[in-house]
């Protein structure tokens, strides 16, 4: 394989001038350049990219932080991302927390040591204080991590009123109503607020199931409609993301009951999942795609320099009319 050296003796000049060509890091005349790219061609010579990136100080790397990627959830995500990404030029780095310890803390570590140029996070287990001491590119997903990280997140308010109608339009009296912890300040939280005040505020009862923190694994929602189920808690209507929603509607359907005659669903995020199971769930959709676009969108204004001060993304949701609600 040829070397800088080789294309340097080959155009006839020296290899300063050959690595400012290639790192755009000065003045290089017209015919100097036309010798050089010949003799590149020539020599078939491709730039390596790494050395390129870190005389930039640029690794051309961004990591996506997310719990897991088993969740339909983060699977979309993190595609349309990797997606995004690539399409302007970089990788992306993945890295699923559930897996790993201290995972958060060490990625921080890799942005400080120019090792990645950016992080994406939607997770939620590293104190907010790690994030307040970085002065570099961070893009939050759905978490509130300080005034000067960028948060791109969905309207769960408007989430929150359109399940809660959508459920009482359904005449249901009892809803159960799967929550996240409220362990860490995040937006979603909006959309149990307002679930709650939309129900209270027309006299329909809900039974509040609080889920773990940052548990979002298959496994665990089984163990969650299960525990449900053994408790023998009543009710005529469920609110949950899409798995949750899921689940508890396989579980409904084996009891016998019907949907929703017996029992209406509305579901929370709008994945693949939702599609691949009958009767076709009531959900209020996120745009999963739009949202990782303006989350690559941000990293890489940052990138460029650009400064944020309280700076939220926030996108529309929609309800998506099912089979498992009554219109």
């Amino acid at each position: 394989m040829a070397s800088i050296r080789d294309i340097a003796r080959e155009a006839g000049v020296g290899v300063g001038t050959v690595s400012r060509l290639i790192n755009g890091s000065g003045y290089v005349s017209e015919d100097t350049k036309i010798k050089i790219e010949n003799a590149m061609k020539k020599f078939n010579y491709t730039p390596n990219e790494l050395a390129r990136n870190l005389y930039h100080k640029r690794s051309g790397i961004i990591a996506v932080i997310v719990p897991n990627i088993v969740n339909p959830f983060f699977t979309e995500f993190v595609n349309h991302v990797e997606t995004e990404l690539f399409n302007a030029g970089f990788k992306m780095m993945l890295c699923s927390t559930t897996k790993e310890n201290n995972a958060e803390h060490d990625y921080l570590d890799m942005l400080n040591r120019h090792i990645v140029d950016g992080i994406i996070t939607g997770v939620h287990t590293l104190d907010i204080e790690e994030y307040l001491k970085m002065r570099k590119p961070i893009v939050a997903f759905d978490r509130y991590l300080g005034d000067h990280i960028p948060v791109v997140t969905v309207d769960h308010k408007k989430g929150g009123k359109l399940a809660a109608e959508a459920l009482i339009r359904s005449g249901c009296k009892k809803v159960l109503h799967f929550k996240g912890a409220t362990k860490v300040k995040s937006p979603y939280h909006k959309r149990h607020f307002e679930f709650d005040r939309v129900m209270k505020e027309n006299n329909v009862e809900t039974i509040g199931y609080d889920l773990d923190w940052n548990r979002f694994e298959l496994c665990y929602m089984k163990k969650a409609i299960a525990n449900v189920f053994s408790n023998e808690i009543d009710f005529d209507g469920v609110f949950g993301v899409d798995g949750l929603a899921i689940e508890c509607m396989n579980e409904v359907i084996k009891r016998h009951k019907k949907v929703p005659e017996d029992v209406k669903l509305v579901s929370y995020d709008g994945t693949y999942v939702v599609d691949m199971v009958e009767p076709r769930l009531t959900v209020i959709v996120q745009p999963i795609q739009e949202l990782a676009k303006e989350a690559v969108r941000l990293i890489l204004e940052l990138l460029q320099g650009k400064k944020y001060e309280k700076k939220s993304v926030v996108l529309d949701v929609e309800l998506r009319q099912g089979d498992t609600t009554i219109i």
